[in-house]
């Protein structure tokens, strides 16, 4: 059975930097009663509290902290990159134990965002790109969806069991 990596916040875990969560989502409820989820807070994993104060990536574009050549900084101008590649490796690491090849993550998140992130500006502005964690897991071939495309998710899902069946 395939397993999925999946945001806990979208579980209804109060994880969020705010101390809140999201969901519950009718095809992730699915799947956890299936015993398909892996749950990780990326943020929470690389040693950050609940609540904390909001992060933004300047430019939005969480590869460029995987190269350590942009920082993430909170609302406040603290650096917390260290604690994102924590998490980030952390998920890859419960990637790899578990042999998962698709994740389900929160978007425009600094970690989970996978399509569009917040310009580092606190103004709300977003822009394309993808969080750190998004940027490590699909750099190692993890096809990364959020909760606003549970259905390509689900799509993507019956592929690869479809080619597993195949094999």
């Amino acid at each position: 059975m395939q397993k999925i990596l999946v945001s806990r916040c979208l579980l209804g875990e109060r994880v969020r930097y705010d101390g809140g969560a999201h969901g519950p989502f009718a095809p992730l409820e699915a799947w956890r009663r299936q015993g398909r989820l892996v749950a990780v807070c990326p943020e929470v994993a690389g040693g950050l509290p609940t609540p904390r104060p909001p992060a933004e990536i300047p430019g939005g574009q969480g590869a460029r902290v995987l190269e350590g050549e942009c920082a993430v900084l909170t609302i406040d101008g603290a650096e917390v990159g260290a604690a994102f590649l924590a998490g980030a490796h952390a998920a890859l690491q419960l990637v790899e134990a578990h042999g998962i090849r698709l994740a389900v993550l929160k978007a425009r998140s600094p970690s989970c965002g996978n399509r569009e992130n917040y310009d580092g500006s606190f103004s709300g502005r977003r822009v394309p790109g993808e969080g750190v964690t998004a940027a490590l897991l699909r750099r190692h071939g993890v096809r990364v969806f959020s909760e606003e495309e549970l259905a390509e998710a689900a799509a993507a899902l019956s592929a690869l069991e479809a080619d597993g069946d195949a094999e």
